[in-house]
């Protein structure tokens, strides 16, 4: 997925709401694109607050909306001290900082700018403009650019170019620097991506679960995909298209203790050994795979507080991607993550899977929760 979190085109600005109709369904949504754009002046408490307060929402009656801050104060109304609207503005404009830098380090990849360079572009102080672009984009100017590098020479080699071609074009300087990198980003080596995997052995196995059949593939390196579904037929069918090149064989014995850590995770059990990983992740996606592996068994998190806990408070919808893009379900709990209405949003294995993993873990929670003594 693109790095960008934060919207860094003119195209996926937002545009202002035309109506207070619109803005209530703005301050509903606790919609952070709308911040800066107008406030919300409560009479029952004399507070005023950016649509994006994640307080509890009062009624309709007793709102009033005001175009800035100065206009909700010239009604006597005091600004909120937890979402503190009179930084909106000022976040919008380092907003648009933030996407300066960022054109200016996608336009030069090939080379490696100092952050005092990137801050004199953004026009703020070293220290002031790294917390910027890490709240931004959830990532630093480094990650930003190592990030877009990549997905660029992903382009490259999709397109069959030659490898060490490729390396140059999109700056790295050397290919010990990319083969050191590529593990991480690529999941194998340049010319095996290059090739749609050719040369991988993937193996998998299912088991029955409470939340339908669960499949698991590996490579001998540790899991690359988890998957729920009716049954293993459709299951494997699912796993060799999403490796189409590699050599895909069915091994219940030798990933038969995968399998058993993963549904022992799912019955809120640990695994007797940690389950070693092989997938492909971005800079944020991996923060975002950090923070869902925090939520406590039986809670949720919304979309946009996840968003802020991985210091990108705007990048609500780019956490929902991160989650579209996790491969390996249960293990990443991306189940646990919910849309602020409540509502269950998506769900790469599809919705009443989602909502069977949900009421199992909460109904384990519940026999496990000892008994008060009358």
């Amino acid at each position: 997925m693109s790095p960008r979190h934060v919207p860094l085109s003119a195209s996926s600005a937002p545009k202002p709401p035309r109506s207070d109709d619109d803005r209530w369904k703005a301050v509903l949504a606790r919609d952070e694109r709308c911040d800066g754009l107008f406030v919300t002046g409560v009479r029952t408490t004399g507070i005023y607050c950016r649509p994006s307060c994640p307080a509890r929402h009062p009624l309709r009656g007793n709102v009033r909306f005001y175009a800035n801050p100065a206009e909700a104060e010239a009604e006597g109304f005091r600004a909120c001290r937890r979402c503190r609207p009179r930084d909106a503005s000022t976040w919008n404009e380092n907003v648009k900082r933030v996407e300066r830098v960022c054109r200016a380090i996608e336009a030069t990849l090939e080379e490696r700018q100092s952050l005092r360079a990137l801050a004199a572009v953004a026009g703020l102080s070293q220290h002031h403009f790294l917390r910027t672009f890490q709240r931004a984009t959830g990532v630093t100017p480094a990650a930003y650019a190592d990030a877009r590098r990549l997905e660029r020479l992903k382009g490259h080699l999709r397109r069959k170019e030659d490898v060490t071609m490729a390396m140059y074009d999109v700056g790295y300087g050397s290919s010990s620097r990319l083969y050191e990198r590529a593990p991480l980003a690529l999941g194998m080596t340049p010319g095996a991506y290059r090739a749609g995997g050719a040369g991988a052995i993937i193996r998998y196995a299912s088991a029955e679960t409470p939340v339908g059949r669960v499949l698991v593939g590996a490579t001998e390196r540790g899991l690359c995909s988890v998957k729920i579904g009716a049954n293993e037929g459709v299951l494997a069918r699912a796993l060799r298209a999403e490796f189409p090149a590699a050599e895909v064989r069915h091994d219940p014995s030798g990933v038969g203790r995968w399998v058993r850590g993963v549904v022992a995770q799912l019955d809120g059990r640990e695994p007797k050994a940690g389950l070693p990983l092989d997938i492909r992740a971005t800079a944020f996606q991996r923060r975002v795979w950090e923070a869902l592996c925090r939520i406590p068994r039986g809670e949720t998190r919304s979309y946009a507080e996840i968003a802020r806990e991985v210091g990108a408070p705007r990048a609500a919808r780019a956490v929902g991607r991160a989650c579209a893009r996790n491969p390996i379900a249960i293990v990443i709990p991306c189940h646990r993550v919910v849309r602020g209405t409540g509502t269950l949003g998506g769900y790469a294995c599809g919705l009443p899977v989602k909502r069977a993993i949900l009421d199992h873990e909460a109904n384990a929670g519940a026999r496990r929760r000892p008994r008060a003594k009358r």
